[in-house]
């Protein structure tokens, strides 16, 4: 808005390109040569792109991408709606572009509050300022009614449009004044600017790279890989963190040059100068100890009944995931004290009773009135595993996708939002391993040499040895001992686990560095900090991105009560001794939910959301494994020792848990044969897909990845 004579007019300059398109509803293929354009515009007129085809994927929140030519080049349009194309599955209801030379922006929208009328790019009152934003505002009410007094002009009724004017106000701090989960992008056309932002705790995703003068962005990889000019070459840092950790690192995406924005994190660019990247917020642990017990209590209940107030606002039908587990089911409790109608919830199970949550979900649901949904799971669930690789984008070492897939799957009949419970496990120190290392943080009084010696004596150890692993964890200290009771292979398993030379680039590597330099130095609370470490990465890196691709996989949003940032900040001044308290974890969310869900949920033993794969690894999947890993297709990569991939499949046949060791493994080589092997991409059958990749990619042997 140029306010610099108080006036609201538009200016008579338009974009070179500014379009929108309605969804077709029709099963078609997208072909980028089919695009087709007219002459440049003239004052007053704009170009509109129309398709031949385009196509739309039946069984699937917003994607946004983007170029900008840093030092001028010029936006084609074909590319930005060919990254769009990729991003079908995250906005199957509407689509927008804006290309003005050397900027283009694009979306793909689930509409969800201002349905009609909510279109993007969302642009200010003289066109200079122009926005697209994957995710929700859940405060823009409030934020609309305090822009409006200051003079602002509204065109729609979406949360998306205050951004831009938020952008008036306060430039690139107006990510400050919002309250949601997000990645959006501004683009300044008077400074020439590109402004790029990731909600707090990354529950929204937002990659970028830079690449022969271009930054180019997106929601997601795939989108990125739509342009001819981005290689396709394996991280082999992302690799090592991939096996360490189950997934890719905070900061970059399995292929070289592709980086993730950061949660919490902003980028900004201008023509003719590199990209700075700066954090805007974080959480900080620091106790509170003005406050009684009661005070937190009665605190934390009005923080969850007011965040689960503003994921409740939305034009379209929605509901909640709900396992049974405390978290869920105060969301569902929380919801149902809210909302005349029953809410309506949804589970999933298996036959395996170990795995089983059912049971306690259906309890919840009669307590609390909902109209119930579940499946039970059976092996043959993992012919969905195509679909999986696609839809996660990057290789995935937590099997939790698959029912993660399948409840959207569920919802998606029935609803376009769910809340879920995530987060509340790292805000207030419910995981099991806390307790763990709280008992095991009494090693720390064994003298170091001794520690030392019996990790020796580990090391000598041949792998499968019972006592193997202790005698090397006892070794340990502090943060190391807590990283190492999380790590898939460790530099040693991995040693034997990787090829020379790859060996070399990914032991050259170490991911724990990263993780401990974000620690504190101060080890004095070492539960905050500890919470802190799975803040910054299990859940962003793991919980939430499986969240996300696999609601977004079923065109379903999934907000996230748990993580409004007020709250996370407001559980960080919560006493160490209130959040686990005598190896009971969780204890002040347990207190604050005595009285609202049944004793029965509250008391019952944590349960993690985990999936039978061992058993059905040796059962039904036993040859699909084999002969998946000891492929010639894998083989021929160059990238594992085929012969300890075998002595792996014979421990985890004889006992030894290594399911989670092999899902990993199955994934990376599903994700190289889609993403790096395929001249030609496609989901076809069940997701009903026909995707034709603009370039194909060159296949990958050993070392032509970097």
């Amino acid at each position: 808005m140029d306010r610099s004579d108080g006036s609201h007019r538009k200016s008579d300059a338009v974009p070179l390109v500014s379009f929108t398109f309605p969804a077709t509803g029709k099963d078609t293929e997208s072909v980028g040569s089919n695009l087709t354009r007219q002459a440049r515009p003239t004052a007053k007129h704009s170009i509109y792109l129309t398709f031949l085809s385009i196509y739309h994927r039946e069984q699937s929140m917003c994607g946004i991408a983007g170029i900008f030519g840093i030092s001028g080049e010029r936006v084609e349009p074909i590319d930005i709606v060919a990254m769009c194309d990729a991003l079908m599955s995250r906005g199957p209801d509407d689509e927008g572009y804006y290309i003005n030379g050397s900027v283009g922006l694009g979306m793909r929208r689930l509409s969800i509050i201002d349905v009609e009328n909510g279109k993007q790019p969302i642009h200010n009152e003289d066109n200079t300022v122009h926005v697209v934003l994957n995710g929700e505002i859940y405060n823009f009410q409030e934020l609309r009614t305090q822009l409006k007094g200051r003079g602002h002009s509204f065109y729609t009724d979406s949360d998306t449009e205050v951004i831009v004017h938020l952008y008036e106000e306060y430039g690139d701090q107006c990510v400050q004044h919002l309250r949601g989960m997000f990645a959006f992008a501004v683009w300044d056309d008077k400074q020439k600017k590109l402004l790029l932002a990731r909600d707090r705790l990354g529950i929204k995703p937002l990659f970028y790279g830079q690449f022969h003068g271009h930054l180019v962005f997106g929601s997601e990889l795939k989108a990125l890989l739509q342009l001819p000019w981005v290689e396709r070459q394996l991280d082999w840092g992302a690799v090592s963190h991939l096996f360490t950790f189950l997934t890719t690192p905070r900061d970059q995406s399995i292929l070289s040059g592709i980086h993730k924005l950061e949660a919490g994190h902003m980028l900004t660019i201008q023509a003719n100068r590199l990209p700075e990247v700066t954090r805007y917020w974080d959480v900080n642990f620091e106790a509170d100890t003005q406050k009684s017990e009661d005070d937190f209590v009665e605190e934390l209940r009005e923080k969850l009944s007011e965040s689960v107030r503003l994921r409740m606002i939305c034009d379209v039908p929605f509901g909640a995931f709900l396992s049974g587990g405390i978290d869920s089911s105060a969301v569902v409790a929380t919801m149902a004290t809210q909302c005349s109608q029953p809410i309506k919830t949804f589970s999933v199970g298996f036959s395996e009773q170990a795995y089983n949550e059912l049971s306690y979900a259906r309890k919840v649901a009669e307590a609390f009135g909902t109209d119930h949904h579940e499946l039970v799971l059976q092996p043959d669930v993992m012919g969905i595993l195509d679909d999986i690789v696609w839809d996660m984008d990057e290789p995935f070492g937590d099997s939790s996708a698959i029912p993660t897939y399948m409840v959207s799957k569920l919802a998606s009949q029935h609803v376009k939002v769910v809340l879920s419970g995530d987060g509340g496990d790292e805000l207030f120190a419910g995981y099991d391993r806390y307790c763990v290392e709280q008992r095991e943080r009494r090693y720390r009084y064994i003298p170091g040499v001794l520690r030392s010696l019996m990790g020796a004596v580990g090391g000598q150890l041949s792998e499968g040895t019972k006592g193997r692993n202790f005698l090397k964890h006892i070794a340990l200290d502090g943060p190391d001992r807590y990283l190492d009771a999380g790590t898939l292979f460790d530099r040693e398993s991995q040693q034997s686990l990787f090829q020379s030379p790859v060996c070399e680039q990914i032991l050259s590597l170490d991911p724990w560095q990263s993780m401990l330099q974000s620690l504190p130095a101060d080890d004095s609370d070492w539960l905050s900090s500890l919470q802190y470490l799975d803040i910054k990465n299990y859940l962003s890196l793991d919980i939430l991105t499986k969240v996300d691709r696999m609601s977004m996989a079923n065109s379903l949003e999934a907000r996230v009560p748990l993580l409004d940032h007020k709250l996370v900040e407001f559980a960080a001044t919560i006493p160490s001794e209130f959040r686990l308290r005598n190896g009971n974890t969780k204890h002040i969310f347990k207190r604050a939910m005595r009285g609202v869900l049944p004793d029965h949920i509250i008391d019952r033993p944590k349960q993690g959301f985990a999936i039978p794969l061992g058993e059905w690894f040796r059962g039904d999947l036993n040859s699909f494994v084999h002969d998946l890993l000891l492929s010639p297709t894998s083989q021929a990569r160059n990238i594992f020792n085929s012969g300890y991939i075998e002595n792996l499949l014979q421990l985890h046949s004889r006992g030894r848990s290594l399911d989670l060791q092999l899902w990993t493994l199955i994934s990376f080589e599903l994700w190289c044969r889609r993403f790096l092997d395929a001249p030609l991409l496609r989901i076809e059958g069940q997701s009903n897909i026909k995707r034709n990749w603009r370039t194909s990619p060159k296949p990958l042997g050993g070392m032509q990845a970097q």
